[in-house]
């Protein structure tokens, strides 16, 4: 069974505020690998764990019918809310009970959430759904961001860092998956045409606030401010007032760069 750590609608909220689309470096990789096997116009996308929608829009222009799931109700209606395009559309549903026909999709995706599902059961459930030469596209940043800024960089990330430290007792198991960057979920998959492609370096400039808000939507901070609120809110204001003291400003809207590590698998389901 999926696991469930994104329900709130408090935190769904600020999933849709700060959460941001999959780089561009991973959609090139995505259509690139797609267009090799699958010829144009391309009919139906699936984006499983689709969260307030991010990873799910970049498929607007590409598809003539995109469907978003996630089981999360709270996270779907603030992707309904943000979204209002003709051809998307979203379902609160596990991802391992998609409501989608046999053999009718050409593109499944699922951005940092796989490692969420139960593997094999959410693996069957994608080859039933997949056309043959289907593909499917899962991706995910890695834990060891680091903030840049000129010659403050060493010192805003050893910051960062700690924060992770605090937040690692609230790490959930499943995100072993993530940190070694889903070979395991590469290795489950059954097709032979695949590639796990890894250190898609991607440099993010965002604002001191952004990645403060960034910190708030990971599952291990949520559970954090669920078991210690006190403890959780002082770390927030703690890590930003060291930003701001090694920034050498009195705003969040100071810019950094975010400079993160993915990983993303690729397939395609054989004829």
């Amino acid at each position: 069974m999926a696991t469930r750590l994104f329900e709130g609608k408090a935190h769904a909220s600020y999933y849709q505020k700060f959460r941001f689309s999959p780089p561009q470096e991973i959609q090139d990789l995505i259509f690139s690998y797609m267009g090799e096997r699958l010829t144009k116009p391309y009919g139906f996308a699936v984006d499983v764990g689709c969260g307030t929608g991010q990873s799910t829009r970049i498929l607007v222009p590409y598809f003539e019918k995109i469907l978003g799931t996630d089981i999360s109700p709270a996270q779907i209606d603030e992707a309904e809310k943000a979204d209002d395009f003709p051809n998307l559309t979203y379902s609160a549903c596990p991802a391992e009970e998609l409501p989608v026909d046999d053999a009718s999709v050409d593109l499944v995706t699922a951005c940092a959430a796989v490692h969420w599902f139960d593997t094999e059961k959410f693996l069957k459930e994608v080859d039933r759904i997949l056309k043959p030469r289907g593909c499917l596209a899962f991706f995910t940043y890695v834990p060891d961001m680091e903030v840049h800024y000129k010659d403050r960089s060493e010192q805003l990330t050893k910051v960062f860092s700690k924060v992770q430290d605090a937040l690692d007792p609230y790490v959930n198991d499943k995100v072993y998956h993530v940190k070694t960057g889903y070979k395991d979920i590469f290795d489950a998959i059954p097709y032979t045409d695949k590639k796990r492609v890894e250190k898609i370096t991607v440099k993010m400039p965002m604002t001191v606030a952004e990645v403060l808000g960034l910190m708030q939507t990971f599952s291990m901070y949520q559970s954090f401010l669920k078991a210690e609120p006190e403890k959780a809110k002082e770390l927030v204001v703690a890590t930003e007032q060291r930003f701001l003291e090694i920034l050498e400003v009195s705003t969040t809207e100071a810019k950094v760069e975010l400079w993160m590590n993915n990983v993303c698998l690729l397939a395609s389901k054989p004829e």
